[in-house]
């Protein structure tokens, strides 16, 4: 049940803005960018765009990879399953950004030669699903023996954070950690620097991001009023690196995250980026600049993979991250890490060597549909995200009109988009309301603006006193009912949202 909160600014309905750049503090060390969604837009521009424009162009896109030989001399690995895992890390490499652009996106201080960020990437068999799965940085970790980069020292297995593992051993006790960690035997492994990120983002005209609420941070100078925003690179790297926006920290970046990956990925599979191939290669060049990848991965596996995932759309990929049974694990020597728990990850990785989709299947999904397939989500009218979830929303209609049924039509489809309606809608005490009013008590102003996005030029009338319940008097106006969504769908027992959950409406 919601909970009484105190009011804000009066509901606007969600347009397009420029984002506003704020100011603030230096950033603190805890504010290292997270590098999954650079890592992740890398691999769907790379990898998703290159069936649309044939070997011509795709020549000669990977001579300026940078090459590293992560799985030298490695043994007793995990056996092989279905599908394709890409191991994503990423670095906060920034000597190639301007002190302009360091001064403006709070990119000041030193980098860390660690990684910041380590996902992993499946690529179904059949090419319908790519399961995208974060494993936080500070993830408790047991090193193999293994010899020190920098020092040359010889090493005996000991407990670290997962990001140390790059520190010690580079690329390949990175990959050695992870697969003894999750038993998912590794096929590719790219590692990119943030420098390319906010050129990436600009090569593509920006990418259009939708809040339900206000975002600011003054660590980042990220600053967005409710709406839809196309960012720049600049902007896009405050908004995936935000974690004071609100009280969710670290969850709240990475659901901001991975809103930003679906939305890239719906561009990019739109049509602006894959079939125009001047600017195709444009992104890619862009892209691949200052990326560091095994020398199996080049130019014809890019073509191959394009060319299976031609069909890719947002409602193909799914995004989740290992579940966490202690937030804040003490290791003596190390501080606080981040303890998985054990059972569920098991399950989880479990599920990625047997090809199978993380995300429960979609409403309506038949028995015999293909169990490499549920990725493929039935289409639906894009819905408006909103702060709070509909389904916790009780609605009373009230008919404003002489227009015969017009309580029950409106009760009806506020229901069918998910809100709790009486289903029970009455006659109101006037008869000529020509614009449909919205009364509500002050203590829930938020799910008052969720119920003003389904019903779009409707006036929000605040009454004190009246309690949880909200109150709809259908105007002579009314013409339809905005579907709407929670902001983070999360479900299942993995906490999964697939693209098409997260991107904005139309």
């Amino acid at each position: 049940m919601p909970q009484p909160h105190r009011p804000t600014r009066p509901a606007r309905p969600p347009q397009p803005q420029r984002a506003r750049r704020g100011g603030g503090p230096a950033r603190h060390r805890a504010d290292r960018p997270r590098w999954g969604v650079r890592l992740a837009a890398g691999l769907a521009v790379a990898v998703l765009g290159s069936g649309a424009i044939g070997h011509a162009v795709m020549t000669g896109l990977d001579t300026g990879i940078e090459r590293v030989d992560p799985f030298k001399d490695m043994k007793n690995r995990p056996q092989a399953g279905h599908g394709l895992n890409f191991l994503l890390v990423g670095t906060d490499g920034r000597d190639k950004i301007t002190p302009q652009d360091k001064r403006e996106y709070r990119l000041g201080g030193a980098p860390c030669h660690c990684t910041d960020t380590v996902m992993l990437v499946h690529l179904s068999a059949n090419r319908q699903r790519a399961s995208v799965v974060s494993l936080p940085r500070d993830s408790y970790a047991e090193l193999p023996a293994h010899r020190d980069d920098s020092s040359g020292k010889q090493h005996g297995p000991h407990a670290v954070k997962l990001n140390a593992a790059y520190a010690e051993g580079g690329p390949q006790l990175t990959v050695r950690t992870v697969e003894n960690m999750t038993r998912v035997k590794i096929d590719h492994y790219l590692e990119v620097d943030f420098s390319s990120f906010m050129k990436t983002v600009d090569a593509m005209g920006g990418v259009e991001v939708c809040t339900a609420k206000a975002l600011h941070d003054q660590n980042t100078g990220l600053d967005l009023l409710p709406g839809t925003h196309r960012l720049s690179g600049g902007q896009a790297l405050q908004y995936v690196r935000s974690r004071h926006v609100d009280g969710a920290a670290d969850l709240g970046r990475m659901q901001r995250q991975q809103r930003f990956v679906a939305a890239l990925v719906k561009q990019a599979t739109g049509g602006g980026v894959l079939l125009n191939p001047v600017k195709f290669k444009e992104v890619s060049s862009t892209l691949l600049g200052s990326v560091r990848a095994d020398r199996g991965f080049g130019s014809e596996q890019m073509l191959a993979l394009g060319q299976a995932l031609r069909d890719f759309t947002p409602a193909s990929s799914e995004f989740a991250s290992v579940p966490i049974g202690n937030a804040s694990y003490p290791v003596k020597g190390i501080g606080s890490t981040v303890k998985w728990d054990e059972p569920k990850a098991a399950q989880l990785f479990e599920a990625l060597r047997q090809d199978r989709p993380l995300a429960p299947a979609a409403p309506g999904q038949g028995q015999g549909q293909e169990q490499g397939q549920p990725g493929r989500r039935a289409q639906q009218q894009p819905a408006v995200p909103v702060d709070v979830p509909p389904q916790q929303i009780r609605v009373q209609v009230e008919n404003g009109t002489r227009i015969d049924g017009l309580g029950g039509r409106v009760d009806t489809a506020l229901r069918a988009t998910g809100f709790d309606t009486t289903r029970a809608p009455v006659g109101g005490a006037s008869r000529d309301v020509k614009r449909t009013v919205i009364a509500y008590d002050p203590r829930w102003d938020r799910s008052a603006r969720t119920v003003s996005t389904a019903l779009p030029g409707s006036e929000l009338r605040a009454v004190a006193g009246q309690g949880r319940t909200v109150l709809v008097i259908a105007g002579a106006d009314y013409r339809k009912v905005v579907p709407v969504r929670p902001e983070d769908p999360y479900q299942g027992q993995f906490g999964v949202v697939t693209g098409d959950q997260v991107v904005c409406g139309r």
